[in-house]
């Protein structure tokens, strides 16, 4: 998809105009008495600079069409003060009508939130379909309980070192993945990955991923257990954990771990990005935000990057996706207002707004929404994230821990349960025994 204003084919058209319609139908753009009024919006703080300018102003154009006062908040996530807003507005049942949700939130407070289908469904058949974490996280029982967001939703995926895979590896990772085409990557698996690991770790530059407990480390390793179809616990909600599909992972992890850095058990979020913007590293797992500091401290680094895919498996590729969501609060005042305003900001050229000012870090997360002409043209080097949002969906979009119930997903997510079992045995510990152990944490998580 090109920038909106380019020019489109009768067939375009027709079909756009229909989607349109169906969102009117559900939404529309009319000052009504129901839309009037006052609204409060809590927002998460963005870390781009001039992200958020980029959304108040597309509240602001619609608040003064629609005649609405409209309070906004950006809410920082450090020190977990979003996490710690919704909780106090969910007990005292008064807060913003609006507030963002990351991941797991969504279900957590469902029975607090609204249902949006009447803003989401619509909003599918004109922008194609979400992705199946979305759906996963953001619908329970049939009811979507936020809106899918553009802001802050972000792909965790690998971005290496141009010249170093070259050197190292004998690697051409943009000849895999060209800038402006689709994914050269059949030969881009598990075993490939494999062989540039030892390769960089013998070439002094290893590999940064994390096998921490914080978030960047829990959805790398996430990716690898999906990838040999790994479930700690399934869908049903039954422990899964001494399967052979673990097993398998668990081999994998344990041959690659001492290929990375060396105190890659202790990282935290900070520390892939810092391990790339160092040099030492041939790769790391990360949105641009590495990037982005490099190019801002380290140019050198940063006009060897690319952002690309996630190596397949026996199951399949599988790409580390956080999604974000706007929801309201079933005791919202002014829910045909909140309502309104979330479709204006799911609108194709809102969408594009927002990548635009966050310079490609945010990803919408419609199917027809990842080909805006931003990441073909940041840079240095250009189309460094062309492949970032994963525009021809070569990759299953997921998040660690799923498929297993929300209650427990959350809870294997958070206490970092896949890299706990990784390290454990990487530093030798009998694979019976670390299963046995991660077995007892299930059971632990599904008695509270």
């Amino acid at each position: 998809m090109k920038r909106p204003g380019k020019k489109t084919t009768r067939r375009q058209f027709l079909g756009t105009t229909a989607a349109v319609s169906a969102a009117a139908l559900t939404a529309p753009y009319i000052r009504t008495a129901h839309a009037a009024g006052k609204l409060t919006v809590g927002l998460w703080d963005h870390w781009v600079p001039g992200a958020n300018d980029a959304t108040r102003t597309l509240i602001e154009e619609w608040a003064a069409r629609e005649k609405v006062e409209v309070s906004i908040d950006f809410i920082t996530s450090q020190g977990r003060k979003i996490l710690l807003t919704q909780a106090a507005e969910a007990q005292a049942r008064s807060g913003h009508d609006i507030l963002a949700f990351s991941t797991w939130y969504p279900a957590q407070y469902a029975e607090q939130l609204e249902p949006l289908n009447d803003v989401v469904e619509p909003l599918i058949a004109q922008n194609g379909a979400v992705n199946g974490t979305v759906e996963y996280l953001g619908k329970v029982d049939g009811k979507w309980l936020g809106v899918p967001a553009t802001v802050g939703s972000q792909m965790k995926g690998p971005c290496s070192r141009i010249d170093l895979l070259k050197k190292h590896a004998d690697i051409d990772i943009q000849a895999i993945y060209p800038a402006g085409a689709e994914p050269n990557d059949k030969d881009w698996n598990l075993d490939t990955f494999m062989r540039a690991a030892k390769a960089c770790h013998a070439g002094g530059n290893p590999f940064g991923i994390g096998l921490g407990v914080t978030s960047d480390s829990v959805d790398s390793v996430g990716a690898f257990f999906h990838a040999f179809g790994a479930k700690l616990v399934d869908e049903k909600g039954d422990i899964a954990v001494k399967s052979d599909q673990v097993r398998a992972a668990m081999a994998y992890m344990k041959e690659l771990g001492p290929l990375l850095a060396p105190d890659a058990p202790a990282w935290d979020d900070a520390s892939n990005n810092k391990w790339l913007v160092s040099g030492r590293g041939a790769m790391i797992m990360n949105p641009p935000s590495a990037w982005a500091v490099a190019k801002r401290d380290a140019p050198q680094i940063a006009e060897q990057c690319w952002s690309h895919g996630f190596p397949s498996g026996p199951a399949g590729r599988f790409g580390p996706f956080l999604p974000y969501f706007w929801g309201v609060w079933n005791f919202s005042s002014n829910k045909s207002a909140a309502k309104s305003l979330l479709t204006h900001l799911s609108q194709e050229s809102s969408a594009y707004k927002m990548v635009e000012a966050s310079g490609g870090y945010d990803i919408p997360a419609f199917a027809n929404l990842t080909k805006f002409d931003t990441w073909s043209k940041v840079e240095p080097p250009m189309g460094t994230l062309f492949h970032y949002p994963d525009p021809y969906h070569h990759q299953v979009l997921s998040i660690a821990a799923a498929p297993a119930p929300h209650k427990i997903a959350v809870q294997i997510y958070a206490q970092g349960v896949m890299p706990k079992m990784v390290v454990r045995h990487m530093q030798g510990e009998d694979i019976e025994r670390t299963l046995s152990w991660a077995e007892s944490e299930l059971e632990g998580f599904m008695r509270t």
